[in-house]
């Protein structure tokens, strides 16, 4: 496996390989000299259906015989060629991980603004799902 996505050019095999740069609403690195010198040395378009990028687990899957360029990504780009390139259940699954985890990362805030509000903590847990001495011990440390 390699740390590097790559940019593929497919041959009209394989379209479900990777994800088109185009759907990903504009890579950073489509805009670079090496990028832009590949596409034209290829005769390639950046919005041509056979153009690919894929996430670096994915590059052993690249056919042999297939036009190819390592380009950098940022780790936001990177999530969205991943989650852009998942089957769709998975897709829908990471979106509520996503969800979950912004969820989750105001939890404290959220709770402790409840508290202030004056709302009970069996309240509180009740509406939350968290357990009454989860909600208790989180007052205790306000």
């Amino acid at each position: 496996m390699t740390d590097d996505a790559y940019l593929v050019l497919l041959h009209g095999g394989s379209p479900d390989l990777g994800v088109p740069p185009a759907a990903l609403g504009g890579l950073a690195c489509m805009d670079t000299p090496a990028v832009l010198g590949w596409l034209g040395a290829q005769g390639a378009a950046a919005a041509s259906p056979l153009l690919r990028v894929l996430p670096p687990e994915e590059t052993a899957a690249i056919p042999e015989d297939v036009e190819r360029l390592p380009v950098p990504l940022s780790d936001e780009e990177l999530a969205l060629v991943r989650h852009q390139g998942a089957p769709p259940a998975i897709a829908r699954v990471e979106e509520e991980l996503l969800t979950y985890r912004t969820l989750a990362d105001g939890r404290d805030a959220l709770l402790a603004r409840a508290f202030s509000a004056g709302v009970p903590a069996h309240r509180i847990a009740e509406l939350t799902g968290e357990s009454l001495a989860e909600v208790k011990a989180l007052a205790a440390r306000r």
